[in-house]
């Protein structure tokens, strides 16, 4: 370890050109760009997430604490606010870093191209860490970015709305390259930013600290230490400080119907895919370690859609991965650059960029044009109910809760709905709100076509 520590600090920051590595991650930033704009405009984002994310920046951009009224569907029993305390649910104060580009260019869209360039920076640090670290392989910048960036960690993000996490990547590669670089203590405050972006990123926070502790020992025990001490702050005083019924909602997460010993054959396959795309070499490093944390609080979670390799939950396992695979072939451990790149390219047609390609993903139909033609209708600064598909088109100009049980009771009162009858979550909900705005009359049907409706409340 000394010598690798002693031989990365000697090397020249400036190894390579930046222009490949660059060129790589442009490349990346400009699929993921046009994939998630394409999406939403094709109405597959949702209210559940984009739209909750995009009613926290806009109340950051507007001088507010983080808050939504679409996250008030499924508040604690007994919340009547009108807008949801984010800060109360997850603690993700780095969120406030886009209130700027959003007051410039106020559209959701706006954290959707934020996304993309977190993660194409992700790709262009991991590529140059190849470059620097890997000298005498010419490919390896091109073919580790390019293996990162279709990643299917990174690549579940992009392709679902946004998340916060999405800060944590190029955090993470950051973070793990000034550890191959041997700048414990950059790599350290690089870590320490983490506590920012989710509560459930302190463990791994610690990991770090305690790797970087044989390069630096104040350092790694420091940040050590500041994870240990701030995440119990954070989960136990923080958040429940927020919280509406003040505790903190996903204590109990890890019991249920589900645990550990549940669901390994779909475990396994998350695993697998690990290990598959780093040619197994993800486990020759001490980086690994990084993976624990993130990997064990999933696979003790009672909810079965955090054990699989799909949604947005693997994606800060991918620049641990690849930064792992550079340290074990610095180390000399043998394997052809192709390897990974064959391994993403083999994954790529049942990931979200491959339909990109698909000539119907371009296409225009009846559903968005009626979609559409019914946004346009509702004002600005309306109070609406609309559905989880139409819901994140509406954030940015209108005060939006989601179409569920109890919306219509809601003071203030919504005026308007904007209903997709095929919307399936909530579960019914579209069906049950629609049917008691007729029983309850005062509502005049403004506009519905396509299986797109949209209601007006009638002044008395």
């Amino acid at each position: 370890m000394a010598v690798i520590t002693s031989r990365s600090r000697s090397a020249s920051p400036t190894t390579g050109s930046r222009r490949g590595p660059a060129s790589t991650a442009a490349v990346f930033f400009v699929l993921y760009a046009a994939f998630a704009l394409r999406e939403h405009a094709r109405f597959e984002t949702t209210g559940y997430d984009l739209g909750i994310f995009g009613q926290a920046v806009r109340a950051y951009a507007e001088g507010r604490a983080p808050s939504s009224e679409i996250r008030v569907t499924t508040a604690p029993a007994g919340f009547t606010g009108d807008a949801y305390p984010l800060l109360g649910d997850h603690f993700h104060p780095v969120l406030a870093l886009l209130a700027l580009p959003y007051r410039l260019a106020p559209h959701i869209e706006t954290l959707l191209l934020a996304q993309a360039a977190l993660v194409a920076l992700a790709v262009y640090v991991l590529a140059r860490s190849a470059q620097r670290h890997l000298p005498e392989r010419t490919f390896a910048p091109l073919a580790l970015g390019t293996a990162c960036g279709l990643g299917w960690g990174t690549q579940q993000l992009i392709g679902f709305d946004f998340h916060e996490v999405a800060f944590a990547v190029p955090l993470l590669a950051l973070a793990c390259r000034a550890y191959l670089d041997g700048r414990p203590r950059a790599a350290a405050c690089w870590a320490a930013a983490l506590l920012l972006v989710k509560e459930d990123l302190g463990a791994t926070v610690a990991v770090f600290g305690l790797l970087l502790v044989r390069q630096d020992r104040r350092a790694g025990l420091a940040l050590a230490a500041g994870a240990a001490v701030g995440v119990p702050l954070i989960v136990y005083v923080v958040i429940p400080s927020f919280a509406a019924d003040g505790r903190y909602a996903y204590a109990g997460q890890v019991t249920g119907a589900h645990g550990l010993l549940d669901g390994w054959s779909v475990k396994a396959l998350t695993l697998l895919l690990l290990l598959f795309v780093t040619g197994g070499l993800v486990l020759r490093s001490p980086l690994a370690l990084l993976l624990l944390p993130t990997l064990a609080w999933r696979f003790a979670s009672a909810n079965p859609a955090h054990w699989e390799p799909g949604l947005h939950y693997s994606a800060v396992l991918v620049p641990i991965a690849f930064a792992a695979l550079v340290d074990a072939l610095r180390r000399g451990v043998r394997l052809p650059l192709g390897v990974p790149l064959a391994a993403a390219l083999l994954l790529l047609p049942s990931q979200p960029l491959a339909t990109l390609a698909a000539p119907g993903f371009w296409q225009e139909g009846p559903r968005e044009d009626a979609a559409r033609e019914a946004l346009d209708l509702v004002p600005d600064g309306a109070r609406v109910a609309a559905s989880n598909s139409l819901a994140p088109h509406l954030t940015d100009r209108a005060t939006v809760h989601l179409t569920s049980d109890g919306v219509l009771d809601r003071w203030p009162a919504v005026e308007w709905i904007v209903a997709d009858l095929r919307d399936p979550y909530p579960a019914g909900a579209v069906g049950d709100v629609l049917r008691r705005a007729e029983r309850d009359g005062g509502w005049r049907v403004v506009r519905e076509g396509a299986g797109i409706v949209v209601l007006n409340r009638q002044r008395a």
